[in-house]
């Protein structure tokens, strides 16, 4: 009975998240009630408080879950596929990221957030450092495999791969009419170029 009470427990959980995830993205942080994140699951106000002791233990949440799954992805496309196909794969998931307006919305809100939260900025910054980190072994790899040719560092290769993909969900927030789903094949080719075409 225990087990299924933490299981319906931790299901509420992410749906507490999910939501929250929706109203940050749709209304920004600081303009979310908490009543607004419980309405969305159907719970009544002050339900989130069972799980959260605050509002922002929420964002916090929601900035670790990011982290996890952003890592989660790259192991996946690593076990799937060679490296460099790797790398590929991972441009189409954000060009499909940024597409959707809650993930794209949520990821903006969350990088705003960091500028002004020290606990925000310390948890997003290990995300990032995690987050190149990945980038580099793909690189590594593709470099061991005789996949790439370039002069970058693995970890200089992976702040640019990085710095690519923090620019497409800038692009999208300054401009309405980007549309990253269908950029996938230009990200392909600065990618190959970058580290496929840009040795000595």
């Amino acid at each position: 009975m225990r087990t299924v009470n933490a299981a319906l427990r931790a299901a509420k959980r992410e749906a507490l998240l999910d939501a929250a995830a929706q109203c940050f993205a749709e209304r920004g942080y600081e303009a979310t009630r908490t009543a607004d994140i419980c309405a969305l699951v159907g719970m009544s106000s002050g339900n989130l408080f069972h799980y959260f002791r605050t509002k922002h233990d929420v964002l916090l949440a929601l900035v670790e879950r990011e982290g996890i799954r952003t890592a989660a992805f790259l192991d996946e496309l690593g076990a799937e596929l060679g490296p460099f196909d790797a790398l590929l794969g991972l441009l189409e998931g954000v060009c499909e990221m940024a597409a959707d307006p809650v993930a794209g919305g949520l990821a903006l809100e969350i990088s705003a957030q960091a500028h002004r939260d020290e606990d925000v900025a310390l948890r997003y910054k290990a995300n990032d450092r995690s987050f190149r980190d990945g980038l580099a072994a793909l690189v590594r790899a593709a470099d061991a495999a005789g996949e790439i040719r370039t002069d970058l560092t693995p970890e200089a290769a992976a702040t640019w791969l990085a710095a690519l993909v923090d620019g497409v969900f800038a692009r999208v927030e300054a401009d309405p009419g980007f549309r990253p789903e269908e950029q996938t094949a230009v990200l392909r080719r600065l990618v190959t170029h970058l580290l496929q075409e840009g040795g000595t």
